[in-house]
């Protein structure tokens, strides 16, 4: 039997380790880039060793922040970049310079040689663009100041990249080697870097587009998918002959294609390529972390990563003030900033091969920016659960709880948008009620409209004594959530048995919660909406709106009388799925027989779309 091929085997163990790690960690609310990190740890050479060949495959991974690049590229359109110039070159340059320099600083006071010291300090400035731009994506923070200044911020890290390398070679040339090759080299690459960025400039404009139109008129999807990546993997291959970071050529040539009409097409081509890519580059740096190094110098490591951290956590606050960012925002702002970049690999290693300093201190460094990337998820976690909800606190308008006592026969309990449609059509009966909501920012907007509505949490006896629940006829609880609903039943079912209980349900499982307290008058907040818009969807397909409406109505009337058949299983599962299964299957052969029933009776030639449909459906099902 043959040998399966390595590349075989080794995208198997990949695959593996990340079907497996990634929901774990997403079940433990760790998110998915932690699952890749302990995947590529688990799998790796001080794991269970099932893959060595660390560097190619790491090398490889990169292309997936390439491509991650161009996507943020093609959302971006020339005129937004040219508007976000000052943010990338004015605090991108005070990020990068400002980190630098602090760490810089920091090694030589513990006597590291002032060149080592620089190389560390410009390459610990850097941040990591895949995982802060992620998280960015997932939190939806692009749209806001802190998404738009830490995206700025990322970039500027980018094209700082370029001098940082090309520095490397300087500093190495200090330490004796011979300084005379260079000048004429330099001056040779500085002309390279011109003309390919000059070319890819001039390509996207004259090129790109005429190109894609005629790979488009093929009709081959395939070959469209191909042509995109072609396109990224050419332009990365361009920098990359240069020196140049790939990734920034990347994102030049997304923003050269942002305004054309292919962009929705190239996005989604690339896009699952994107995620399996930089799925695999987390896995790489979980495998490069060096856990040898970390073994033999505990304290050193620990000391270099929380000293690093440290101090760009600190600066990256004070750039935060200084952007004048929402506090709100500012510590996932500082977090996703603070922690190493995938281009500190790159510099360590070139740093290593220019002799600047040992392969021991490059692994060193690798390992607390790799450690530094593992822990920021979980630093994220820290600060959503620990430092956020005081912020939101503090934040928050001050207003004084409900004080006076209360007398309107109808207290609602939540304003939201459940709340306020009550509330306005009891108002315009002239009938004005208590409101209980403890959101402070919604309750200073609705008053600003004429509403009465008072501060105060409905889950607290005192307040609802206050808000006048012994006097008053009915409660309407419309809180958004479960468990404070309940609370709030519990409370008015044992100290005000006179209230009439009226509900808003999330869900079914909620209704048999409040039918189970007794409540009887509830409603699902989005069924009567929902077949609404039913209604609507069988009119456009061609039933009369006379039709469409009774239709509507008989499954409203079905679906309210399979919930009493329901209502004493719910807590039995096994049954409560028969007895569903049965309903359903009832409804179907109902309506198909009032179906057939209503095609008989109507004149010859009578043409209806949503009677062919259904049955042309009877009839596959039947074959």
């Amino acid at each position: 039997m043959e040998h399966s091929p390595s590349w075989l085997v080794n995208s198997f163990i990949y695959l593996a380790a990340a079907v497996i790690a990634v929901p774990v960690a997403k079940k433990l609310g760790l998110g998915s880039i932690i699952g890749y990190l302990v995947a590529g740890i688990a799998i790796g050479p001080w794991g269970l060793k099932l893959v060595t060949n660390v560097q190619d495959i790491l090398a490889f991974a990169e292309f997936g922040v390439v491509l991650m690049l161009f996507l943020v590229g093609l959302e971006l359109e020339p005129k937004r970049l040219w508007n976000l110039r000052r943010p990338i070159f004015g605090w991108g340059s005070a990020q990068v310079m400002a980190c630098a320099a602090f760490i810089t600083a920091a090694a030589m006071a513990f006597g590291v040689d002032w060149k080592i010291a620089l190389v560390a300090g410009l390459g610990l400035a850097l941040s990591s663009t895949a995982i802060a731009l992620q998280a960015i994506g997932e939190r939806n923070l692009m749209p806001t100041s802190s998404g738009q200044a830490g995206f700025s911020i990322l970039l500027f890290q980018d094209v700082a990249a370029i001098p940082i390398l090309a520095l490397l070679p300087l500093l190495g040339a200090l330490t004796g080697d011979n300084e005379a090759t260079a000048q004429s080299s330099r001056a040779l690459e500085a002309l390279k870097i011109i003309a390919v960025i000059g070319g890819i400039i001039l390509g996207g404009r004259l090129l790109l587009r005429p190109v894609l139109g005629w790979i488009a008129k093929s009709d081959t999807p395939e070959i469209f998918t191909a042509a995109s990546l072609l396109l990224v993997v050419g332009i990365a291959a361009l920098m990359h002959f240069v020196g140049l970071s790939m990734a920034l050529g990347a994102f030049l040539a997304g923003v050269l294609l942002a305004e054309s009409e292919y962009r929705r097409e190239l996005e989604t081509d690339i896009e699952p390529f994107k995620g399996l890519l930089l799925g695999l580059f987390f896995i790489a740096v979980g495998m490069s972390i060096d856990f040898g190094v970390l073994i033999q110098s505990p304290g050193l490591m620990a000391a270099i990563l929380f000293g690093f951290l440290g101090l760009k956590l600190a600066i990256i606050y004070g750039i935060a003030r200084a952007m004048k960012l929402p506090f709100q925002e500012r510590p996932v702002f500082t977090v996703l900033l603070a922690q190493g970049g995938e281009f500190a690999f790159v510099v360590f290693q070139a740093a290593a091969g220019t002799n600047l300093f040992s392969m021991q201190t490059s692994s060193l460094l690798i390992g607390a920016v790799a450690l530094s990337m593992l822990i920021t998820p979980l630093l994220l976690i820290g600060v959503d659960k620990l430092i956020l909800p005081g912020y939101a606190r503090a934040g928050a308008a001050h207003m004084d709880e409900i004080a006076e006592q209360q007398s309107a026969p109808i207290i609602i309990a939540g304003f939201g948008r459940y709340g306020q449609i009550i509330g306005r059509m009891l108002l315009a009966q002239g009938v004005a009620p208590t409101v209980l909501d403890h959101d402070a920012d919604m309750i200073e907007t609705v008053r600003a409209f004429g509403y009465r509505v008072f501060y105060g949490d409905a889950t607290r006896l005192d307040l609802l004594r206050t808000a006048g629940a012994a006097t008053a006829k009915i409660l309407v609880v419309a809180v958004d959530s479960v468990e404070q609903s309940m609370k709030i039943i519990d409370l008015a079912k044992e100290h005000f048995p006179q209230l009439q209980i009226v509900a808003r349900a999330k869900d079914v499982a909620h209704l048999n919660q409040l039918r189970d307290k007794g409540v009887m008058r509830v409603e699902r907040e989005l069924f009567e909406s929902s077949l609404r818009s039913a209604r609507a969807v069988l009119e456009l397909l061609g039933q009369p709106p006379h039709e469409a409406r009774q239709n509507a109505m008989r499954f409203r009337q079905h679906n309210l009388a399979l919930l009493e058949q329901l209502y004493p299983h719910h807590k039995n599962r096994a049954k409560l799925i028969v007895v569903a299964k049965q309903g359903r299957q009832q409804l179907e052969e109902q309506m198909a027989k009032e179906r057939e029933e209503l095609a008989q009776k109507r004149p010859a030639g009578w043409h209806d779309e949503a009677v062919d449909r259904a049955a042309g459906s009877k009839e596959f099902e039947q074959a």
